[in-house]
């Protein structure tokens, strides 16, 4: 845990817990299709912490290569998810 100040793993875990809120508030306003794609940017983000929780060990790497892949397919899920919602606001 040395990797990181506790101020760093004060705005990680902040981080984590607001998204996860978030995703809950915006299933129960009925943009389920959006909570979905919210996942893995979620997945994404306790992957970081977890390699950060163990000093960022070379034996975790792979958790690098997680977090970069759910990167990427959160931001393309939440751009979907957006673009249906004003195509639906549209019609």
């Amino acid at each position: 845990m040395h990797a990181l100040s506790l101020g760093t793993w004060w705005i990680h875990i902040t981080s984590v817990l607001e998204w996860g809120l978030a995703i809950v508030l915006i299933q129960r306003r009925g943009e389920t299709g959006l909570a979905w794609a919210m996942l893995p940017a979620l997945v994404s983000a306790m992957a970081a912490c977890t390699w950060h929780l163990f000093d960022n060990s070379d034996s975790l790497r792979g958790l690098v290569v997680l977090q970069a892949s759910c990167t990427l397919l959160g931001n393309v899920a939440l751009a979907w998810a957006a673009f249906r919602m004003v195509r639906r606001q549209e019609a």
